[in-house]
């Protein structure tokens, strides 16, 4: 048999012969349903970011502002330029949070989301993903539809349904490993995961400018009601449209079936219900995924929660501004991670590049970039042009890595992709839980010089995590995974 995860030892024949098969009984894309699972799978991601991430921008709106909105003197660099707003708006609640308390408020989602992350993975793997996720975005939207009632109760009861929020959303992610380790075929990952997970920077991307037009226009509270809206068309398309595995869809074709269930039987555990937790936990390839996600994620979650803060606090941006500048960043990111999909899958297939080789090198881009353009980012001073542009590039970058670390749990234990998922997610969660607190402790005054070093500590951690990856990482199917395996090319 062949030795698993072996830098000295490599057949590429398996890989040779694995392409040549698929190529012949590869079923099309064009109106598949495996395509039609990432697309909706993709409108779930946009769901859970949207929900998310509207309380970054809807936060500026929240507070008490003694400063008209016209004369941002609170701010480092001058202010722009700001039209009236519309005399309706101004119904809703204001508060008087803060620096601290405005961080607890911005991360409190995450104490709730690192509690359901190696549980969802379980539970996907014992009860289906379908009605997990589902079920779990479903409680996220109705805790969002709350969130008005909560803040005019307090920021405790604020910081409590954001707790309860990321409780159900944390079983997303897991949940949807599992699906795609029975749904996509191991030529076509990059592509379907790039597809699938490209929604939350989607959600992102739409949310931040909505939301700063929503409470431009109307008021903070409706950033809630319309988002959480759209959560609901989502679940009842998820019910009806979605399925477990390609053996559980009535409506697949019987090619694609057959395509799917074929290109996996070599990769798939035969023990049913045993999970080798010594195994999975004394991985060495799993804890390079996990030091990289942990790294990746300090510095997507900072800008994530503060970029509308440091926009209109350092920048001067208004709130009709903020978002749209805010979400330009993750435009970059999602263009980027398509391409990367498309690019690493074809560098495998094509030109059959080993997978470690792959998931490293598109590692490695999207964490070093994100770290060199995030630390530029803050000595831009004033000028607003270059801030954004740099801010936008460390973004875009960051959106490499989706075909990078991100994906490399279904390389090395497709069986167990969801438990993995968990795992990394619940060490990869801890920054979004204490970069908000501690980057606003060291912003208290809001001046460059503390963004600065805000920067250089997310940069620092993310070549720390890129080092660790490019060390210790692998791309074949680990040996507790799977009896009987084709190795893909580590």
């Amino acid at each position: 048999m062949e030795r698993y995860g072996s830098d000295t030892e490599r057949d590429d024949t398996p890989l040779l012969q694995r392409a040549e098969d698929e190529k012949v009984q590869r079923a099309p894309a064009c109106g598949s349903s495996r395509y039609g699972l990432a697309l909706l799978s993709s409108f779930g991601f946009f769901v859970v970011y949207s929900l998310r991430v509207n309380l970054s921008v809807a936060m500026v709106d929240m507070l008490n502002n003694t400063q008209s909105d016209t004369n941002h003197s609170s701010s480092v660099c001058p202010a722009h330029a700001n039209p009236p707003r519309p005399k309706h708006n101004h119904t809703a609640s204001v508060y008087n949070w803060d620096s601290e308390t405005q961080g607890w408020i911005l991360g409190s989602f995450f104490y709730g989301y690192i509690l359901t992350q190696i549980l969802g993975g379980y539970l996907a793997g014992r009860w289906g993903p379908k009605w997990l996720m589902g079920l779990g975005i479903l409680g996220t939207v109705f805790f969002t539809l709350l969130t008005p009632v909560a803040a005019d109760l307090g920021a405790k009861y604020l910081i409590a349904v954001r707790v309860l929020e990321g409780i159900g959303e944390g079983v997303t992610f897991p949940a949807m490993y599992t699906m795609w380790a029975a749904w996509a075929p191991p030529l076509e990952r990059s592509r379907l995961l790039t597809i699938s997970y490209i929604g939350a920077q989607l959600g992102t991307v739409v949310s931040l400018p909505l939301s700063g037009q929503i409470c431009f226009y109307l008021d903070w509270t409706y950033v809630f009601y319309i988002f959480g809206a759209v959560g609901l068309v989502w679940f009842v398309l998820w019910t009806c449209l979605a399925f477990d595995s390609p053996n559980t869809h009535p409506r697949i074709s019987e090619q694609e079936r057959l395509y799917i269930t074929n290109s996996l039987k070599n990769e798939l555990s035969t023990s049913a219900g045993y999970i080798p937790w010594r195994a999975i936990l004394t991985s060495g390839p799993l804890w390079a995924i996990v030091v990289a996600h942990f790294s990746y994620n300090w510095t997507f979650y900072t800008l994530l929660t503060l970029l509308p803060t440091y926009m209109k606090e350092v920048l001067g941006f208004s709130i009709k501004q903020n978002g749209m500048l805010s979400a330009l960043p993750y435009i970059g990111c999602v263009v980027l991670a398509v391409l990367s999909g498309q690019l690493a899958d074809y560098l495998r297939e094509t030109w059959l590049v080993r997978t470690v080789t792959v998931r490293k090198v598109f590692s490695i881009v999207g964490m070093l970039g994100p770290a060199v353009f995030l630390v530029a980012a803050g000595y831009t001073d004033c000028d607003y042009t270059l801030a954004v542009t740099f801010l936008t590039l460390s973004s875009a970058l960051g959106g490499v890595s989706a075909s990078g670390f991100n994906i490399n749990h279904l390389d090395i234990a497709p069986s167990y992709a969801g438990i993995l998922l968990g795992i990394t997610n619940t060490f990869a969660t801890i920054p979004g839980m204490v970069g908000p607190v501690i980057a606003r402790t060291l912003t208290q005054q809001n001046t460059i010089e503390e963004w600065q070093t805000v920067f250089y500590i997310a940069a620092g951690i993310n070549l720390f995590g890129a080092t660790v990856y490019t060390l210790f990482g692998r791309g074949s199917v680990q040996p507790w995974a799977v009896h009987t395996s084709y190795n893909h090319g580590d």
